[in-house]
């Protein structure tokens, strides 16, 4: 039988009574027969209802005549069901009636079907449920919960998203009893989640037209310290305005706040729309002409909310903002990233100094923050090397690890047989181990490469595309002086070993993976032995031809080099000579 939901929100079939509103006597008369009769209808409608839920949930009994595709995943749905419980439905299939003759089933893509916002797969399922079932089914954890381990759940980003999605659905999809429980349920979470988490309840309400719950929510931001360029960027106009109305009054009645300075407002708008149109040269532009500072301006904080992460990056070059500042409502640069959960960012701030260990008012640190609006589901999940890491881990973990790494960063370890002195050796070795990296851990690779700004280097493009005609992982130009092949080398050995360096700092687990398959004979066994037999089969040929390759390479690259040395010796000795003494001659003056 289908699990029922709390008694508090349970939504069921309940039997109608059939007791006769005629004399008293027949009452008298009829009682326990209509008892009886009540009894066996509960009986019967819960028998109906575990016997519908059987065609959504046994795939022995598919016998679905269309398809509701939600998040890619298509789900197999009857007709006749969904147009008997849904007026929505009924005139949509209706509509589609006529002359609608294709072969296979009529397939719906749940986002074409929703004006606004959005309903994932996991709400959707729990919708589709109650619409064959009658009986609302608890929320599974792993996506109505988050992973910060202190928390009650009984607010958090989750938990509010979850029922914003199903509340969304059910009215949407015109199911008015289910509509009108979550609207209840989202009235108990405004009092007491934070006022940021209120902000999906306000945007859904509105939408759908929930008068009395946009009125709790109104009240709620209006009387909170969020503030109004906030409200402008993730409200409805109309709701954002009411709002400032709102507050305009408070502070009309109230003689002791001090009025705005609207020409300060002013420029401080027009540094944030500089930054919508990612145009960093007119910030500072603005910054010269109005005297207003980045920080004062909380343009950092603005550009890590809502802009590109490389209009982040530009802002942070400028060397101008307090990467430590914390906003009016006490969150720093860091805080406000993990609400936006863009791992690029993070550790662009964490590169430039910011503090993982600074809290908010209320004590929460970043990383408690990005706990507090993760599902287990994405923290959680499972992938195989090779699969980009979902972005909430990503956040988290690193997080994490700045918040208990040893402050001093070492220079990077290259313990490896194949570090020899020599320089070639040593870039031979980098570019291996990033290649490698990209190949395994792509979204961890991108990341630090970004932050490394490897990508940049025009003599770094990866291990295969990096090779030149004659199949070596690196060109030597015949004349380039050895002076200016090693300070080329040099430029690109760096940006490779920043790479390494901040793979090592934020991702420790792949990089003893990657420490393990370069020094190793045989790569980790995780990666191999995972999959069916004929996967495994392709991951060690396929293993197998990146070690011939590589090595192949390095013997290529290791004779060329040799080959070079002997020409270079011959040709360049008295240039080579006269270039490191006039070298010698601009050091000493």
């Amino acid at each position: 039988m289908a699990n029922s939901a709390e008694p508090s929100s349970s939504i069921s079939f309940t039997s109608s009574s059939y007791v006769s509103n005629g004399s008293i006597s027949y009452n008298k008369i009829s009682v326990s027969g209509a008892e009886m009769g009540s009894g066996l209808d509960i009986i019967s409608l819960s028998k109906l209802s575990c016997n519908l839920e059987q065609l959504l949930v046994d795939s022995s009994c598919d016998y679905s005549d269309a398809e509701i595709v939600v998040e890619s995943t298509p789900i197999g749905v009857h007709r006749c069901i969904l147009a008997a419980r849904s007026r929505f439905f009924q005139e949509l299939f209706k509509k589609e009636q006529v002359g609608f003759e294709k072969e296979g089933k009529p397939k719906y893509n749940v986002s074409d079907l929703l004006p606004h916002g959005r309903v994932g797969y996991d709400a959707f399922l729990i919708f589709l449920s109650y619409l064959y079932t009658g009986k609302l089914k608890p929320f599974p954890p792993e996506v109505s919960t988050c992973v910060d381990n202190v928390c009650a759940h009984d607010a958090c980003r989750p938990a509010i998203q979850f029922s914003v999605e199903l509340m969304y659905a059910s009215s949407i999809f015109q199911v008015p009893e289910l509509a009108s429980l979550f609207q209840r349920r989202l009235l108990n979470f405004v009092g007491k989640a934070l006022v940021e988490d209120v902000i999906p309840i306000l945007v859904v309400a509105f939408h759908c037209q929930s008068s009395q719950l946009v009125t709790q929510c109104v009240h709620r931001v209006a009387g909170s310290d969020l503030d109004n360029i906030s409200l402008e960027k993730e409200l409805p106009f109309d709701v954002a305005e009411n709002i400032k109305l709102l507050r305009l009054k408070s502070q009309a009645d109230n003689e002791n706040d001090a009025p705005p300075d609207p020409l300060r407002e002013k420029r401080v708008r027009r540094i944030h729309k500089a930054l919508d149109s990612d145009d960093v040269e007119l910030v500072k532009l603005l910054l010269t002409e109005s005297n207003i500072t980045l920080d004062e301006a909380y343009a950092l904080h603005y550009a890590v909310a809502y802009c590109d992460p490389k209009v982040v990056s530009e802002v942070l070059g400028l060397g101008l903002a307090d990467v430590n500042l914390q906003n009016a409502r006490g969150y720093t640069v860091l805080h406000i990233a993990a609400m936006r959960k863009e791992p690029s960012i993070i550790v662009s701030l964490l590169t430039k100094g910011a503090h993982a260990s600074d809290t908010t008012s209320d004590g929460r640190s970043a990383v408690s923050i990005c706990r507090r609006i993760t599902r287990p589901k994405d923290y959680l999940a499972k992938k195989e090397q090779g699969q980009e890491t979902n972005k909430d881990k990503i956040c988290i973990d690193v997080l994490e690890r700045e918040m208990w790494r040893n402050p001093m960063v070492g220079d990077v370890s290259m313990s490896s047989p194949t570090m020899a002195d020599d320089l070639h050796m040593k870039l031979l070795y980098l570019e291996n181990r990033v290649a490698f990296a990209r190949l395994f851990f792509p979204a961890e690779a991108k990341l630090a490469m970004d932050i490394a700004h490897a990508e940049t280097k025009s003599g770094f493009t990866g291990l295969q595309a990096s090779r030149g005609s004659s199949g070596n992982l690196r060109e030597v130009d015949l004349n380039e002086t050895p002076i200016m092949q090693n300070k080329r080398l040099l430029s690109r050995m760096q940006a490779l070993s920043k790479t390494v360096e901040m793979g090592r700092r934020y991702f420790p687990h792949c990089s003893l993976v990657l420490d393990k398959f370069m020094e190793d004979d045989l790569p980790d066994l995780f990666y191999l032995e995972k999959g069916t037999p004929e996967e495994q089969k392709i991951k060690r040929t396929r293993f197998q031809e990146l070690k011939d390759d590589v090595q192949m390479a390095f013997n290529k690259d290791k004779a060329e080099a040799e080959r070079h040395r002997s020409v270079f010796s011959s040709s360049s000795s008295s240039s080579s000579m006269k270039n490191c003494a006039n070298y010698k001659i601009r050091k000493l003056s």
